[in-house]
C-alpha cells in the first residue's frame, strides 16, 4: 500500500492536503478528540471553544487568555510532516493546503500562505468582536501578562478573541467555497491527521472523490471514511507522510 501511495504521488499533478490537528501532534500540540486530547482530558475546555459562552461569560474569556498565554504553539516547532507538504510544494505538486488547524505550522515549515486555506482561522492574529478590528495576537497577549485579566479593543471597546472560527460562528463562504472547489480540481486527495467528522470541510472528501481523484487518509484514528478511500495508512504522520513523498531525504537533512 506504501508503494502504491508513492506511485501515485508521482504521477499526480494537482495534489490537495487537507490537515487537521493530528499532523501538529508530533510538535508538541495535542488535538482535541484524541485519547489524549484536550476535550478528552478536559470537557470544560470545549466551553472556551463556544462563541456563545465566550461572548456571555467574562470568566471563561478570563480562562480563555490564560489558555492562550500558555498554549504550547508558541514554542512549537514544525515536524517532518509539515515539511513534506513543503517539498510537495517545492516539485510544484500541491495544487492547495486546505488545513483545519490554527497554529500556522505549515507557513512556518515553509508554504507559501497563496497555497494554504486556513478553514478554522489563526490563533496567531486576534479579532474584535465588535469592529472587526484585527492584529498581531502576540500585542494583546502583553496586555495579559501585564494584568489584564479580559482585554477588550481599544477603538471600540468591543470583545477580543482570537481570529478564528470557534463552535457556533459562522465558517467565511469564500474560504470554505475556495477549498471545495481545490478539491475538485485534484487528482490525488490527501486527508491527513483529521477525523473528517467536522463538516462542510470534511465534504471535501467526498468532492475529490466524486471528480475521480485517488484518496488517502493518513490518521491514528479510524475516520467514517476510511471504507471509501482508495487507501488508509495509520501511524506517525511525522513518519508516514515524509515516506510516501519522494524526496524524503531532503525532508530529512531539513531537519538536522
Amino acid at each position: 500500500m506504501l508503494a502504491d501511495v508513492q506511485r501515485w504521488i508521482a504521477d499526480a499533478e494537482r495534489v490537495v492536503a487537507l490537515t487537521g490537528a493530528g499532523i501538529s501532534t508530533d510538535s508538541g500540540i495535542p488535538d482535541f478528540r484524541g485519547p489524549q486530547g484536550v476535550w478528552t482530558k478536559n470537557p470544560l475546555a470545549e466551553k472556551q471553544s463556544n462563541i456563545h459562552y465566550y461572548l456571555a461569560d467574562a470568566e471563561v474569556r478570563k480562562a480563555s487568555w490564560q489558555s492562550r498565554l500558555r498554549h504550547p504553539a508558541w514554542q512549537a516547532k514544525p515536524n517532518a510532516g509539515h515539511l513534506a507538504l513543503v517539498e510537495l510544494e517545492r516539485r510544484r505538486k500541491l495544487h492547495a493546503l486546505v488545513t483545519q488547524n490554527i497554529d500556522e505550522l505549515h507557513q512556518l515549515a515553509g508554504n507559501s500562505p497563496e497555497v494554504v486555506i486556513e478553514v478554522h482561522g489563526s490563533m496567531r492574529r486576534f479579532m474584535c468582536w465588535g469592529c472587526g478590528g484585527r492584529g498581531p495576537m502576540q500585542l494583546v497577549l502583553d496586555r495579559v501578562r501585564a494584568g489584564e485579566e479580559d482585554p477588550h479593543c481599544r477603538d471600540c471597546g468591543g470583545i477580543l478573541k482570537s481570529d478564528t472560527i470557534s463552535f457556533g460562528q459562522q465558517l467565511v463562504p469564500e474560504v470554505i467555497d475556495r477549498a471545495m472547489q481545490a478539491a475538485g480540481e485534484t487528482d490525488l486527495f490527501l486527508a491527513v491527521g483529521t477525523s473528517l467528522q467536522v463538516y462542510p470541510i470534511a465534504g471535501a472528501f467526498d468532492i475529490a472523490r466524486s471528480a475521480g481523484a485517488k484518496t488517502v487518509i493518513i490518521n491514528g484514528e479510524p475516520t467514517p471514511y476510511d471504507a471509501m478511500a482508495d487507501a488508509v495508512l495509520s501511524g506517525s504522520i511525522s513518519q508516514v507522510l515524509p515516506a510516501i513523498v519522494k524526496g524524503r531525504e531532503t525532508v530529512s537533512r531539513s531537519l538536522n
